[in-house]
């Protein structure tokens, strides 16, 4: 099984640390394969082979920071797949982006750190992007400051089920991208909102991954937090040839006047016509 050295290694994760040789990086490589990985661990292998690919691009303005918590918060996020992502799962509800009060302080998709510490129980040590925007800190799980679509989005499957188990026995959670954009001022920037040629090559590396989770974990049913991962997911997966249902949720953004008005209220709607709710009391 690969284990976080081994991981880190293969990928150059740490500028300090001795560049490892061809040789020796497929040595590793040769002994992980001769050992069949289990689900989270292929997962944790795709995701740092797109933090390798995504390493390559540059982005312009308006884009001024840029945070990959999959780098700095790798050992929370790991913790996470390693806990939750397991064989048998249905469903993926998939998000576009880090928020900067979510996962980028916690390596957990939509992860508002009461959420994550408290509901999920994930531990580990969160470190810092090499570019911190000062208005924008990563405080890791010390952070204070809530972040309302992940207190939304884990609040409400708290209240369906209860316990952590009852939601990762049939479903997970991921990010299309894993990067969060910024500009001067700290305002986040959504991927729509890049240039489009760094937009569509940021993409690209992004939607083959996709490709290789949703096919990975055998899910049946892929949920789009809001239109854009919705749509996104759905013409990626069907220029691929994946067989796999493709629906969509309200984002429980605080941008949204919809989701103010009550977004458990329609979530819960909508997971009940998709049959999603009553996996959790089977």
């Amino acid at each position: 099984m690969l284990n976080e050295n081994d991981l880190h290694r293969l990928d150059g994760g740490d500028a300090g640390t001795q560049d490892t040789g061809e040789a020796e990086k497929q040595n590793i490589l040769d002994g992980v394969l001769q050992v069949p990985a289990e689900t989270a661990e292929q997962f944790l292998r795709a995701e740092l082979d797109l933090n390798a690919r995504l390493r390559s691009l540059t982005f312009g303005e308006p884009v001024r920071y840029t945070y990959n918590p999959l780098e700095y918060a790798w050992d929370t996020h790991r913790y996470y797949v390693q806990t939750y992502c397991q064989p048998g799962q249905s469903v993926l509800f998939l998000g576009m982006n880090p928020g900067p009060f979510g996962m980028a302080q916690t390596g957990v998709p939509f992860g508002e750190v009461k959420a994550v510490r408290d509901w999920l129980k994930i531990t580990g040590e969160v470190g810092h992007p090499p570019n911190e925007h000062p208005k924008r800190p990563i405080l890791g799980l010390a952070c204070k400051q809530s972040e309302v679509s992940g207190a939304r989005f884990w609040g409400f499957f708290r209240k369906q089920c209860g316990e952590p188990h009852t939601f990762f026995r049939h479903c997970f959670v991921h990010n299309l991208c894993p990067l969060i954009f910024m500009n001067a001022t700290g305002k986040n920037l959504t991927p729509p909102e890049l240039p489009a040629a760094e937009r569509d090559a940021l993409l690209r590396h992004c939607d083959a991954t996709l490709g290789q989770v949703v096919t990975l974990l055998g899910v049946s049913m892929v949920i789009g937090v809001g239109k854009v991962a919705e749509q996104r997911a759905r013409r990626v997966l069907s220029e691929a040839g994946i067989q796999v249902r493709v629906e969509g949720i309200l984002h429980p953004s605080p941008r949204s006047a919809q989701a103010n008005k009550g977004w458990e209220a329609v979530a819960k709607a909508k997971l009940e016509e998709l049959g999603v709710l009553k996996l959790f009391s089977s």
